[in-house]
């Protein structure tokens, strides 16, 4: 008899794994063991990919999109603010990644504006 395998307990098991992985990758790249760090990336998207499953929001932001380095500010990015966005440079291969933050300015504005 041929055992069925259970698509939402293998989609679990491998978020829970990418978390793992995304998790080692940081330690690595505090310790600054690049090498070490990228393949951890790599292994977790891989995972990803192979049982469609998103790489967690926490950790979105967290990786170069070109080389895969893990991406800590002031040890392997390089990360600047200015006009409405924010933009982080990976020191590895020198790409730039740029994160829009106007809403977060506007809803600070908010909150001050209703505290006074």
């Amino acid at each position: 008899m041929v055992k069925r395998r259970h698509r939402g307990m293998e989609r679990r098991i491998a978020a829970e794994r990418m978390v793992t992985l995304f998790r080692l990758a940081e330690s690595e790249a505090l310790h600054r063991r690049a090498g070490r760090s990228r393949r951890y990336v790599e292994l977790a998207r891989r995972i990803g990919m192979r049982y469609n499953v998103r790489v967690p929001a926490l950790f979105k932001r967290s990786f170069c999109k070109k080389c895969l380095a893990f991406l800590l500010p002031s040890v392997t990015a390089r990360v600047r603010i200015g006009r409405g966005r924010v933009a982080v440079t990976c020191t590895s291969c020198g790409a730039v990644q740029r994160y829009p933050y106007k809403r977060e300015q506007k809803d600070r504005r908010a909150t001050r504006a209703r505290a006074q």
